[in-house]
C-alpha cells in the first residue's frame, strides 16, 4: 500500500511541492480512474533484469506502453530530449548521470514529463534530493506491482506518490529536527489554508473555496512556512502531522 501525495507548484516555484496523505486500499488499483489512452513511458535503470521485470507487470494491464529503455542516466536524458514520453520511471543510482540528474534536466526543460523514481533507495537524504529536483513520487521497489502501477496512473494525471515506509521517515526526520525557534500557532484562516492545501489542491481552488485570491493564498503560504520553519510544502505538511495539527491519513475514505 502506498500513500498518495498530490504534489504542485508553490508560489513561483513550479518544482517546489505540497502534499496530502490519502489512503488507498491494499494492492487493488484505481480501476474506475485508469486511463483510456496508453502512457507513453521511457523507462530507466541499470539492471537489464530488473527492467524486465518492472516492463512485464507494467505493462499487463495494457494501456502502459514502454517506448524505450535506458541503462544510464545519459542515455535517458537522450531518450526523453528525442521521444517526450508521458512518464519517466528512473532509479537513482545510474552510471554517468544519477536519476536526480535525469530530473533536473527534464524540469530545466519544463516538459509536462510526470517522473516517477522506482528504487532500492529508502534515505531520507535520497527522497529530499529527488523532490526537489522535481520529481512526482519515490516509490520503493519493494511495492506491490499494482501499487506501482497505480503510481504511474497517478504521475501521469500530475500527483505523486510515496511509499508509506518513506513517509514515515521524513515525517520522523522532522519531527526530530532541533528548531532553535519557537512554532508560532497559526491563524485559523493559514489552517484552512494548509489543510486543502495538504489535500491537493492548487492555490487556485484553495483561493476558489475560501474566496481569496491566489495571491492572497501565496501570502498565507509564506506566512505558514516562517511560523513552522519549512522551506517547502512537504516540510510543512509533514511538520504538520508531527505537530498533530493534521491526520497522517488525510480525509476519511
Amino acid at each position: 500500500m502506498i500513500f498518495h501525495l498530490l504534489v504542485n507548484s508553490l508560489l513561483a516555484n513550479d518544482h517546489s511541492y505540497r502534499l496530502s496523505i490519502l489512503k488507498l486500499p491494499p494492492h487493488a488499483l484505481d480501476r474506475g480512474h485508469m486511463p483510456t489512452a496508453n502512457i507513453r513511458i521511457i523507462l530507466a535503470d541499470d539492471h537489464a533484469v530488473v527492467r524486465k521485470g518492472i516492463r512485464e507487470f507494467l505493462t499487463e494491464p495494457g494501456n502502459i506502453e514502454i517506448i524505450a529503455e535506458a541503462s544510464d542516466g545519459e542515455e535517458a536524458i537522450a531518450l526523453i530530449d528525442r521521444l517526450r514520453p508521458d512518464v519517466a520511471v528512473l532509479d537513482i543510482q545510474m552510471p554517468n548521470r544519477s536519476g536526480i540528474d535525469v530530473c533536473r534536466h527534464i524540469r530545466a526543460q519544463q516538459w509536462p514529463i510526470g517522473i516517477l523514481i522506482l528504487t532500492a533507495y529508502d534515505d531520507a537524504p535520497y527522497v529530499l534530493a529527488v523532490l526537489q529536483a522535481g520529481a512526482n513520487g519515490y516509490v520503493l521497489k519493494t511495492a506491490d506491482a499494482d501499487d506501482i502501477i497505480q503510481a504511474v496512473y497517478d504521475v501521469h494525471e500530475g500527483k505523486s506518490v510515496l511509499d508509506p515506509a518513506i513517509a514515515r521517515k521524513l515525517m520522523t526526520q522532522l519531527a526530530g529536527q532541533a528548531i532553535d525557534k519557537p512554532i508560532e500557532s497559526l491563524t485559523p484562516r493559514e489552517m484552512d489554508v494548509l489543510k486543502l492545501a495538504a489535500q491537493g489542491l492548487t492555490n487556485k481552488a484553495i483561493g476558489a473555496q475560501l474566496n481569496l485570491s491566489d495571491r492572497t493564498v501565496q501570502g498565507h503560504l509564506a506566512n505558514i512556512f516562517g511560523k513552522l520553519h519549512v522551506t517547502t510544502r512537504t516540510e510543512a505538511v509533514m511538520r504538520a502531522v508531527a505537530l498533530g495539527w493534521i491526520s497522517p491519513t488525510g480525509p476519511s475514505e
